[in-house]
């Protein structure tokens, strides 16, 4: 075990999807069960494992939240405001798929429920992720609609 004279951050991953359905593009939020920001929407992710890339991390969390799998994800950026999360210090790495049409989720783990939602009509969302999902638009590509 190590022991540093610093303290570190953690590394959380997000995963941002955006979906085709019915004419418009949707994104996938999940209902956060737990504090902080209980109640509130916010991408699927969470805490990267110590034997884990940042990609399969928010594959996996992706997965335990809203039951969703997708293949190829693109990395959008670091996000690290220091009081982005009132827990501690923490870093995410954020992620981004494109698919065809918004699948069937349902809420798990530490989600209350999963939800697709317009870009035309977002709920408030927690942490920082409003900022995030800028990034994301731009750098998937997707038209402000």
């Amino acid at each position: 075990m190590y022991s540093y004279k610093y303290p570190h951050p953690a590394v959380t991953a997000d995963c941002i999807v955006f979906a085709h359905a019915d004419g418009e593009t949707k994104v996938l939020f999940i209902e956060r069960k737990n504090d902080p920001f209980r109640g509130h929407w916010a991408f699927p992710g969470g805490f990267v494992s110590i034997d884990e890339t940042v990609e399969d991390a928010a594959r996996r969390e992706l997965e335990e939240e809203t039951g969703l799998q997708v293949g190829e994800i693109h990395q959008i950026g670091a996000f690290s405001k220091v009081d982005r999360d009132p827990r501690e210090r923490i870093i995410t790495i954020a992620f981004y798929c494109i698919i065809d049409k918004s699948e069937e989720v349902t809420g798990a783990d530490d989600a209350r429920q999963a939800r697709w939602f317009s870009l035309n009509n977002l709920p408030p969302l927690a942490f920082d992720h409003a900022d995030i999902l800028q990034s994301a638009i731009k750098a998937a590509g997707i038209s402000n609609q």
